[in-house]
């Protein structure tokens, strides 16, 4: 059986485990509040729609659906993930997650090395992974309208150098990564409606390549003062470090001439005669 649909139910028996040759399943606008636990026995899955539901929460037993390329989970009630989803679920191309209540995306998902869409727009996202960059053939990513929420992106999201499209619209992001200028293949960006400090919206206006282009610069400027401030303190080491040999000889010659000042020398000669 390759495919399967399921309409009009509020629950699934724990029968559907039993469906070994499942490829795909589509669960989605339904009334469920849940899945049963025997979906894990369905290891030829590869596509799993659940979404449209009441979903509070994914069964952990979903990892073990290692055949997975796409899930959807859209537009449920989440408000988080299986912990060990990213180290079960390698073989996942694209998770639609979006329009649920998740906060925080387990750290386990960046060890997706076949993830190349991610759509988690619409949530209470507060954050992500900081090793999210260790996805590195995403190619899509959507953090939109998490509003007050996403505050700001960790430096590592510079290391998706295959992402071509990033949504980050309708979020409070003050400021970009230093090195965003590295994202060369990312030809669409939305920035809309956040309080972006840097770039400046005059930048922003003139779209992705001048924000790139404008990343790239300031980060090659700050690297250019962390380099000129090093410098400047070698140098400054370097003249304290001679000022105290210097001090350190004179206060041994200073001392030494002080303890033969007020002795007599000695005439061998006139003392043996005495």
């Amino acid at each position: 059986m390759f495919g399967f649909y399921v309409g009009g139910k509020q629950a699934i028996p724990d029968s559907i485990g039993g469906l070994n040759n499942l490829e795909e399943l589509n669960l989605a606008s339904n009334l469920l509040e849940s899945l049963p636990d025997s979906i894990g026995m369905l290891l030829n899955l590869k596509i799993l729609d659940v979404s449209g539901n009441k979903l509070v929460a994914l069964p952990d037993s979903i990892c073990q659906c290692r055949s997975l390329v796409e899930l959807d989970a859209s537009f449920n009630r989440l408000t988080y993930l299986p912990t060990n989803i990213g180290y079960e679920l390698v073989n996942l191309i694209r998770l639609s997650i979006h329009l649920n209540k998740i906060r925080f995306l387990p750290t386990s998902i960046v060890e997706m090395s076949s993830l190349r869409i991610l759509d988690v727009h619409f949530n209470e996202l507060h954050g992500l992974p900081l090793a999210i960059g260790r996805l590195a053939n995403l190619e899509t990513l959507n953090l939109s309208s998490n509003f007050s929420d996403l505050k700001e992106l960790p430096e590592s999201i510079c290391d998706l150098t295959n992402l071509k499209e990033l949504d980050l619209s309708n979020n409070q992001i003050h400021s970009l990564p230093d090195a965003f200028g590295r994202l060369t293949n990312l030809t669409k960006l939305n920035l809309e409606e956040n309080p972006l400090v840097i770039p400046p919206k005059e930048v922003v206006s003139e779209g992705v390549e001048a924000v790139k282009a404008f990343m790239a610069k300031r980060l090659v400027d700050i690297l250019a003062e962390e380099e000129r401030k090093r410098m400047l303190e070698v140098k400054e080491h370097t003249q304290t470090g001679w000022l105290t040999r210097s001090t350190s000889w004179l206060n041994n010659f200073v001392s030494g001439v002080s303890g033969t000042v007020g002795k007599s020398p000695v005439d061998p000669y006139l003392d043996q005669q005495l």
